[in-house]
């Protein structure tokens, strides 16, 4: 049994003298574990670094064997990503709740698209932790938890959305939900709209608000321990922090 595709490095672990235990996030066959012989080496190193694009080979003799990969460098981790504490930050996010979230060997391939656009503008772009954001979301809809931006659910308007339900996770215009403002939470426009210029950092903070909420609400109780990656938490800080020196 064995396949060839594209992934993103996620984890990786010594394994025994000189080998390590690998978790790659690949277009077509999903979240994807497997032994690096030698993947301990200082040869290694630099190669199996978590954000890391590689060409993988995967093989076993029973698909249900966690089998072996052989991998070559496509892209490394970006230089400017290395150099950015918050960038760091959120690239260890995204890989403790890939890891934590996606169930194993099941392909996601439009999320790992927006995964390997996220490493390349982290500590890149400017507007990288809006993207973090909006990256948060698309993890949502991939998991079945995804918010209804589109209209009103009081009204069917789709224009002035500013309020998501925590319930429903449906949103709301700002006139109809205003009478119940203190029960919901802010929408910030970038996540229906984009934007032109990053958006404001309260705006960021809003919506990592938004998507941590409905991440604990609705994906975490499924988790072994029923809490997200403490990463997570260290990542929105870091960003929070970055925003203010910035602003």
């Amino acid at each position: 049994m064995d396949w060839r595709d594209e992934g993103i490095l996620i984890a990786a672990r010594r394994h025994g003298e000189s080998a390590a235990i690998v978790e790659i996030l690949t277009r077509a066959h999903g979240r994807h574990a497997g032994v690096v012989r030698g993947g301990a080496s200082r040869r290694m190193a630099p190669i199996l670094q978590p954000g890391a694009r590689l060409a993988v080979e995967w093989s076993a003799r029973l698909e249900e064997q966690i089998g072996t990969f052989r991998v070559e460098p496509v892209a490394p981790v970006p230089a400017a990503l290395l150099a950015d504490g918050a960038a760091l930050a959120a690239l260890a996010s995204l890989a403790a709740l890939v890891g934590a979230t996606l169930p194993e060997r099941d392909a996601h391939p439009d999320l790992y698209t927006r995964t390997g656009d996220l490493v390349q503008a982290l500590g890149r772009t400017p507007d990288w932790p809006a993207r973090y954001a909006l990256w948060e979301l698309a993890l949502l809809a991939e998991l079945g938890f995804g918010l209804d931006l589109a209209r009103c659910a009081l009204t069917g308007a789709t224009e002035d959305l500013a309020w998501v339900s925590p319930q429903t996770g449906r949103a709301a215009s700002r006139a109809a939900g205003a009478p119940w403002a203190s029960r919901l939470l802010a929408l910030p426009g970038f996540l229906r709209d984009g934007w032109d210029t990053p958006p404001p950092s309260a705006d960021v903070a809003a919506a990592l608000h938004l998507t941590g909420y409905f991440l604990e609400a609705r994906v975490a109780p499924g988790l072994p321990r029923e809490t997200l990656p403490t990463a997570r938490a260290r990542a929105v800080e870091a960003i929070r922090r970055a925003l203010a020196l910035s602003s």
